[in-house]
């Protein structure tokens, strides 16, 4: 395990600032100046000035959050940043984005393999939403954007969208990529303007019925479901 890993997973301080104090020699390992570089394996010594750090025993968390709109997705500390706002007793972290105006399911983890396999689009995970638009959705639109259209210069791949019923201005979309912002943009293209954009499933995770702000631990079928399609990638 890399240095700052451990660093950050004792809970002295995040990895960012254990960069910091690597940087100061101020960390040694086995008696030895620590450098970026430098990994940490069972039964080595870790110092930060002269006092020796105990790395708790890494405890997997994997949870489902109902990002409000307004909420930031950043572990930096800034205001309204997501770590905050769940307020885990783990060093947890997002798997992927959700733009501050949108709302819904967003997955955060600990386990930084589960991140990078959801997280990368070359995999090209589901992820679905339901959008509200402030005029009719046209046929043109859903015909143009199912195929897979420009916007600024970048390709979408094809998508599957569906009407609601209940209404002709909403419509769910279930994309396979994550381009900056792409939903808006994609919609932005045909003078829509989003008026509600919210995530309701990442994979065969779903929102359900999971309040506004409030979190729960995925399931045990939900992560033997995950871990068997990421293992299969």
């Amino acid at each position: 395990m890399k240095i700052d890993k451990y660093i950050g997973l004792s809970g002295f301080t995040s990895r960012r600032k254990a960069f910091v104090l690597i940087e100061e020699k101020r960390v040694k390992v086995n008696g030895k100046l620590a450098t970026f570089s430098t990994k940490v394996n069972e039964g080595d010594s870790v110092m930060i000035d002269d006092v020796e750090l105990k790395a708790k025993p890494f405890v997997p968390v994997y949870i489902a959050y109902h990002k409000p709109k307004g909420i930031i997705c950043t572990t930096e500390k800034i205001k309204n940043n997501i770590i905050d706002a769940i307020k885990h007793p783990e060093t947890i972290y997002p798997v992927g984005r959700l733009d501050k105006e949108s709302e819904g399911l967003i997955l955060l983890t600990n386990d930084g393999k589960v991140i990078d396999k959801i997280a990368n689009p070359a995999f090209g995970h589901e992820k679905e939403y339901i959008v509200t638009l402030n005029m009719p959705l046209t046929d043109k639109f859903v015909k143009t954007a199912s195929e897979g259209m420009e916007i600024h210069g970048e390709e979408t791949l094809p998508c599957v969208i569906t009407r609601e019923p209940e209404s002709k201005r909403i419509f769910r979309i279930i994309l396979r990529q994550g381009l900056n912002r792409q939903i808006r943009r994609m919609c932005n293209a045909f003078d829509y303007q989003v008026l509600k954009l919210q995530r309701v499933r990442v994979m065969h995770i779903t929102l359900g019925k999971l309040k506004s702000g409030a979190w729960r631990n995925l399931t045990e079928e939900e992560l033997q479901v995950l871990f068997e399609d990421l293992k299969a990638e």
